[in-house]
């Protein structure tokens, strides 16, 4: 009888522990989805060789859109990483070079969301509002999760990182690096030409927002253009110093500031992301302890 009573709990056992399976939730996960073309950002950089960045459009939508939409116009092509932190990120994307500028497209609210600031995150710098982004970013040289859900992140390196490591340091750097041509996926443009490179590499820096492109970037034409074809004029305008321009101003290093962001018509206004291990300078954001739009030493303000 104690036998019969012993099988019928094992039994029993079994059918309950195969019974929470089947119920169980499965377990939360941020894992990206299958690489896809549409959705891989590509940047050429003058430090060496081709980055690829899986863009993330069900975590952040209406940045990968930006973003995608700026690159088919030839906007990134020939822009310089102007705000460079050791440790922290490289912030790029404003046509002026300075951190201050824009496209003329609206700002993009932000999308805040469960991606996190990691080595090889890309994320959109801001300014001082929150629903400031425009078309500045910037990639995490390394972890800096205060500022997860204080800046939208929208995709991550899967390739390349190497050269992002290379970006010339600086705030802004001496001689800033720049992107030779900026393409989606499935666009299927093929890398530069040494020529190329070294044309964009040697060209005139920015002075500000007023200035226009040299005509070597305008030249390299778009993500879907062919490299003779030139960008559209409205693509190489830099925006006007407003919230609407991306991260801007210098990332804040202090925990408390959001990373990259972009500033207004003020160039100490940057969108930068901000160091945790600062003030609270912020990528695009003031150079001060706080997360605003303006440039600020060694605590990158991405936003």
């Amino acid at each position: 009888m104690r036998l019969n009573n012993l099988f019928a709990a094992i039994a029993a056992l079994f059918f309950a522990t195969g019974l929470a399976a089947q119920t169980a939730q499965p377990a939360f996960s941020v894992a990206p989805p299958p690489l896809d073309p549409e959705n891989t950002w590509v940047l050429d950089l003058t430090t060496g060789g081709r980055v690829t960045i899986q863009l993330r459009p069900d975590a952040a939508p209406n940045a990968v859109e930006r973003i995608k939409t700026l690159t088919r116009q030839g906007f990134y092509n020939g822009t310089i990483f102007h705000r460079v932190i050791e440790g922290f990120m490289a912030q790029g994307g404003d046509p002026g070079g300075d951190g201050t500028g824009g496209s003329s497209l609206p700002d993009v609210n932000a999308e805040f969301n469960v991606l996190p600031h990691v080595r090889g995150a890309v994320a959109a710098a801001r300014g001082g509002d929150v629903n400031s982004a425009n078309s500045q970013y910037y990639i995490m040289f390394g972890p800096r999760l205060q500022l997860d859900r204080k800046y939208t992140v929208f995709g991550r390196v899967v390739s390349g990182m190497e050269f992002v490591d290379k970006i010339e340091r600086g705030e802004p750097p001496a001689n800033p690096s720049r992107v030779v041509r900026a393409s989606i996926g499935a666009d299927n443009v093929p890398p530069p030409s040494p020529q190329e490179v070294a044309a964009v590499a040697s060209a005139p820096l920015p002075r500000g927002r007023a200035a226009a492109p040299p005509a070597a970037v305008q030249s390299l034409g778009s993500g879907t253009a062919q490299p003779g074809q030139a960008a559209p004029a409205e693509a190489a305008q830099p925006t006007t110093p407003s919230a609407e321009t991306p991260a801007t101003t210098q990332p804040p290093a202090t925990p408390s500031a959001p990373p990259p962001s972009e500033s207004t018509a003020n160039p100490n206004e940057s969108t930068t992301p901000q160091d945790a291990s600062e003030a609270a300078p912020q990528p695009g954001a003031t150079p001060t302890p706080e997360p605003t739009p303006t440039p600020q030493p060694d605590t990158p303000t991405p936003q």
